[in-house]
């Protein structure tokens, strides 16, 4: 069977009836199954995974769109996530008999078919992207949708599909096509969000920028490979998080982003409390961490695999807020339950 995931970010995570209008719409179309729903109110904002064979996922993508679009007006949305629209982004993800060019053609055809027919602005990134710079997600967001009116009226910013029109309602989208993303939220006992900044400056990629010996700015790129990240405060939690994309977990494991975390907490003289993830995570992706702590124990032996992933999940905090299970959070183990 071909399987794509997808992951839909919309800009709601308050209302609660809103959100189950939306994700209705994977659960009333044949073949699409909805896999993990994680709404969060100070972000605002709703992260479904899905998946199946191609036409159905497209068919219940679309009409998320088509939902959205009716339920959410972007004039009115306050949260701590960047975001650009109603529909924020659209990633799709290879799984199973199918290739990455299968799931670019996807993203073209929805996007163009979203624009014609809701009107909405689409940029293509990922490996979707018609423009080198696009690739990146935070590039085309920047801005984010206060600055989306502005950004239109420049002809370096025209959509991919839609007229570089304003929609005032639902704003623009982001489609693309790309690998494995792990979306892994770090807590800290403090409710400065300035200092999870600091953190997350110090361990993404991208880095920070200080002014020199010399009065210039000077980009000082950080300890991680792969790695993108934000500091915020989490009011339903009552701390300020280090939120993470892990963009390839094989490049920056999840304990070494963990372990890392904790040392640039620690010079600032706070500690981790505990960790969420966001959406599910591949099985290979947990593992490790799980092997790594217990060798750091001295109990790696002949462990089994529940035993190996109990481990990476005591060890990372990640029961912290509210039960982990792998049958519910691992991504094969999920769609083996309700797929196969």
């Amino acid at each position: 069977m071909k399987i794509v995931e997808c992951i839909p970010n919309f800009s709601e995570g308050k209302d609660t009836k809103k959100i189950k209008a939306i994700t209705e719409e994977v659960r009333n179309t044949a073949g699409a199954y909805l896999l993990d729903v994680y709404s969060g109110a100070s972000t605002n904002r709703t992260v479904l995974t899905l998946a199946g064979p191609p036409e159905p996922i497209k068919e219940a993508v679309y009409k998320i769109f088509r939902k959205t679009s009716e339920l959410i007006d972007m004039r009115n949305h306050k949260g701590t996530h960047p975001r650009i629209g109603a529909l924020d982004v659209c990633p799709f993800i290879p799984i199973e008999d199918i290739t990455m060019e299968d799931c670019i053609k996807i993203t073209k055809d929805l996007g163009e078919k979203v624009a014609k027919e809701l009107g909405i602005p689409v940029y293509l990134y990922g490996e979707s992207a018609t423009d080198e710079k696009r690739k990146d997600l935070s590039y085309i967001r920047k801005g984010e949708y206060e600055g989306l009116k502005k950004k239109l009226e420049n002809p370096e910013w025209r959509p991919d599909f839609g007229k570089a029109k304003f929609n005032e309602k639902f704003g623009a989208t982001v489609i693309g096509a790309r690998d494995f993303l792990i979306a892994f939220n770090i807590n800290l006992n403090t409710e400065d969000k300035k200092l999870a900044s600091m953190i997350a400056e110090r361990v993404r990629e991208s880095g920070r920028k200080e002014i020199n010996t010399n009065g210039k700015k000077e980009k000082i790129p950080g300890t991680l490979k792969s790695v993108q990240a934000i500091g915020w405060y989490i009011q339903e939690l009552g701390c300020a998080q280090v939120s993470t994309n892990l963009m390839n977990f094989q490049v920056t494991p999840l304990h070494r982003l963990f372990e890392e975390i904790k040392k640039e907490a620690n010079k600032l003289g706070l500690e981790v409390t505990g960790s969420e993830l966001v959406g599910l995570i591949p099985e290979e992706a947990i593992l490790e961490p799980g092997k790594f702590y217990l060798k750091r124990k001295r109990a790696l032996k002949k462990n089994t695999k529940n035993e190996i992933i109990d481990a990476a999940i005591s060890y990372l905090g990640l029961s912290y807020e509210c039960e982990f299970d792998p049958e519910e959070k691992i991504l094969e183990y999920k769609i083996k339950k309700e797929m196969l």
